[in-house]
């Protein structure tokens, strides 16, 4: 019998059941599905010619046969109103994924929300409203109306700065290219909104603003040429877990090639044991470094490796900067930028210099640098693909520290080369189009501390929690809910009054302190306890959705059922809010105001999608990234020829550089030298609290669980979130497998289930990111990087024993997540 499924066969699709493209919707590796829908009365039959397999299923297939699913894979969903079998399965044509599935993927079908099956009941279907003490559910025109008058209420013409924004900036579930722009359009077009933030950073910014400076993009490579380098160099990432189909159908072939592997990060992963397993271990060098000295590390590699003349001197001549400085250090820059001599002379670190801060043996170090840049035996230069992620994107002096790992590749040429490319392995897909940010600022604002420290009046939340996946959560969780509650009294106390003196009664609340807190999501989220309207959204399948994946692959998710209730796209709210805006503001007689929320005429998410990414990519459009299916085109697309889209397979191949916008085309590199934790508050934490608290994400689970709180293949897997204690340390702190303890430090506390962790340092711990009854944000300080990027990676907290383990972790598993070849 399947697990928990209690079924103990599957209906045989039918061979003219329908078939939709489908890009899984979580990791931004993109894997490649088919989507079959057909009527809950019909399947199909074992012949050859009566089901979709085209095989004779009489017979026992082989083990490699895509002619199956698993139950995960299977469930009953409405599909134009009707109830019709749908079957997510892997596609093995797709590039991407060659007919692998993950374990988040491979789960797309039981994650849909099914009233047949009770799957995900936790999808919100109508618009809400608080109402009488509680959220009542309502229409669409009464939930935008009142969304429209108050926030009318707080801004005005070339004045929106009481409006805050939080939205997503990604791909994939929530995203796209129609959504982004829907979003992108209503506040960064019709307004001028300067105070918003992103999904799982307190500011709007780039994640990445050095590598772009620099004038390089951090999706350049072909996921293919992992399998064309000689060194796979991976900087605090773990994408075993975290991209798993990148690694199994990518690196592991390149592994299999004979390409050494340099890992680099503090925890000893999964992805570490795999490699080698795969490669053997004299083959991989896990750099296993003092948190947060990567600076130290690279720069002392870029020493040795120009100091030995491994670079490219005619590519170095060629494409990049020729001078001294091009770019100054300032406020918006927090490191110099310019020629490869310029860097060398900042960045210059000796080999005893990296060693001491990185805590690493010299002859590693060396032997680094060789596996990157030391020539072969005929002289050939080395090619080195390095894929960076939160480690550094959420750790100590992100700018430099990434501008430091862009040094190694335009050095060495391995940037725009086949078996090269410096670029981030990344979380969510990605699908940004909207209209300038430049009003935002560098440094953009911290929202999160404008909220505690009482600023703003109005807050759209788009896709995000940061109840979770926020630093400094306990204190922005606090005073969230103290000044949403004053609006909530306000509401209360008016119930039953008519609209005009409803609002009036919540502008009266506002000007008192309150917010007003509007909240789109698919499911009611832990910051969507504290909002006054909730509407409901759909996610990929539901609706035609865009995304591009990690080597710029932009493909097309068919519908291929209903959203939930009255559930609607993103762009479609953002429109429908844009449409109440003018009107509400005509109404007013703000005319001039009302006349900027014109253009939002949208009957369908192809239509917001034309209207935003086809204006600016004429060549694409739905019914071409259908015919292209789910290997789809890499982005840029370049033309449309033979009745195919021409995209561009990896960038900068013509060695000129374009992110920065600079006419001479020329790389720059960056002038950071190493300076010990940026961030404020780090190192008291580090010299006041025992233990090192870092975080990350695990395979079974995604981003901060927002389906798979819901999903008993998950939650009876991990009912509570984990965290990776050495056995010694569990020792020393008197706790067993399972049990729950306490974190907590100077700025929070929270807690995890204790899970033993022979491959941990001492002292040194790893907790799941953005858990919904863990959260590791509440022990975050409020400290960021230049810049405003959030230092999620650096926290030492201590740790005491709450309890024994608790009965729903009676029987979990503590086993070690490390395999062997055998």
């Amino acid at each position: 019998m399947a697990y928990k499924r209690h079924i103990d066969r599957l209906p045989i699709i039918p061979a003219d059941a329908k078939k939709h493209n489908v890009t899984c919707h979580y990791c931004i590796v993109g894997c490649g599905y088919h989507a079959y829908t057909w009527p809950v009365n019909k399947q199909g039959g074992t012949a050859a010619d009566a089901n979709a397999f085209g095989v004779d299923l009489a017979e026992q297939q082989p083990a490699e046969t895509e002619a199956w699913y698993a139950p995960s894979m299977y469930n009953i969903v409405r599909q134009d109103g009707k109830d019709v079998h749908l079957v997510i399965k892997p596609d093995h044509g797709c590039v991407v994924n060659s007919g692998l599935g993950s374990v988040r993927g491979a789960r797309m079908a039981e994650n849909r929300r099914s009233d047949k099956t009770g799957t995900q009941q936790q999808r919100l279907t109508e618009p809400m409203v608080w109402r009488y003490g509680t959220w009542q559910p309502t229409s669409w025109n009464d939930a935008l109306d009142l969304v429209a008058r108050v926030t009318a209420r707080v801004i005005d013409k070339d004045d929106e700065d009481d409006l805050f924004v939080s939205m997503f900036d990604h791909g994939g579930s929530a995203g796209g290219y129609e959504n982004t722009w829907g979003t992108g359009k209503l506040y960064f077009g019709s307004m001028k909104v300067r105070n918003c933030r992103i999904h799982n950073r307190p500011a709007y910014n780039s994640e990445v603003h050095s590598t772009r400076d620099m004038g390089i993009d951090e999706l350049n490579y072909a996921y293919e040429d992992y399998t064309l380098t000689d060194t796979i160099m991976l900087v605090g990432t773990n994408p075993l877990e975290c991209q798993t189909n990148l690694f199994l159908n990518h690196m592991v072939p390149g592994i299999r090639n004979g390409a050494k592997v340099i890992i680099v990060d503090p925890r000893r992963t999964v992805t570490t044991n795999a490699c080698e397993v795969e490669a053997g271990a004299e083959n991989v060098l896990h750099l296993a470094i003092k948190t947060g000295t990567d600076l130290a590390l690279f720069n002392t590699l870029f020493t040795y490796i120009a100091d030995q003349g491994w670079v490219d001197k005619d590519f170095i001549a060629a494409s990049t900067f020729q001078g001294d400085v091009a770019v100054g250090l300032d406020e918006a820059h927090p490191a110099a930028l310019g020629s490869f001599e310029m860097a060398r002379a900042k960045c210059r670190t000796s080999l005893a210099e990296g060693a001491s801060i990185t805590g690493l043996s010299e002859a590693d170090i060396v032997k680094a640098a060789e596996w990157i840049a030391k020539p072969k035996d005929d002289g050939s230069r080395r090619k080195c693909a390095t894929g960076y992620e939160k480690g550094i994107i959420w750790g100590n002096d992100n700018y430099r520290v990434i501008g430091a790992l862009m040094n190694i590749g335009l050095a060495t040429g391995n940037i725009g080369r086949e078996g090269g490319g410096v670029c981030r392995l990344g979380g969510h897909q990605e699908g940004y189009f909207r209209p300038s940010d430049a009003h935002v600022g560098r440094p953009a604002p911290y929202i999160d501390q404008l909220i505690i420290g009482g600023r703003g009046k109005v807050h759209h939340i788009w896709a995000n929690d940061h109840y979770k996946t926020t630093l400094n959560a306990t204190e922005f969780k606090r005073e969230y809910n103290r000044r949403t509650n004053m609006v909530k009294d306000a509401m209360d106390a008016h119930a039953g009054s008519t609209r005009e003196q409803l609002v009036d009664a919540i502008v009266g609340a506002i000007n008192a302190g309150g917010l007003f807190s509007v909240n789109v999501d698919i499911i009611h989220s832990q910051i969507g306890q504290a909002a006054h309207v909730i509407l409901p959204a759909v996610e990929s399948g539901e609706m035609n959705l865009t995304s591009m994946n990690g080597e710029r692959r932009l493909r097309l998710v068919e519908k291929y059922m209903d959203g939930p209730g009255n559930a609607k796209p993103d762009c479609l709210i953002a429109a429908g809010i844009a449409q109440n805006l003018e009107r509400v503001l005509r109404e007013q007689g703000r005319d001039a105001y009302a006349d900027q929320f014109k253009g939002y005429d949208w009957e369908t998410e192809e239509d917001a999608f034309m209207d935003g990414y086809h204006s600016g990519n004429p060549e694409v459009t739905y019914d071409r990234l259908r015919a292209m299916g789910n290997n789809g085109v890499q982005e840029p697309v370049v033309g449309y020829e033979n009745g195919k889209l021409v995209g561009t397979k990896r960038l900068y191949t013509d060695g000129r550089f374009t992110r920065h916008g600079r006419e001479d085309g020329k790389a720059l590199f960056c002038g950071g030298e190493w300076r010990g934790l940026q961030a404020p508050g780090k190192a008291y934490q580090r010299d006041n609290f025992a233990f090192l608290i870092n975080n990350g994400r695990a395979n079974v689970i995604w981003q901060n669980w927002f389906l798979d709180k819901a999903n008993d293949f998950v939650s009876d897997r991990f009912p509570i979130p984990y965290i990776e204690i050495n056995p010694e340390d569990m020792a020393d702190l008197g706790v067993k497998a399972g049990d729950l303890v306490e974190v907590f430090n100077d700025v929070g506390a929270t807690q995890a289930l204790v899970y033993p962790t022979p491959t941990a340092r001492r002292k040194e711990t790893f907790m799941v990111f953005g858990a919904p009854n863990g959260a590791q944000g509440n022990i975050v300080n409020a400290g960021t990087n230049e810049l405003m990027l959030p230092n999620y990676k650096h926290t030492w907290a201590n740790i005491r024993k709450i309890s024994d383990a608790p009965a729903s972790a009676a029987d979990l598993s503590f086993k070690s997540m490390e395999y062997s070849a055998g």
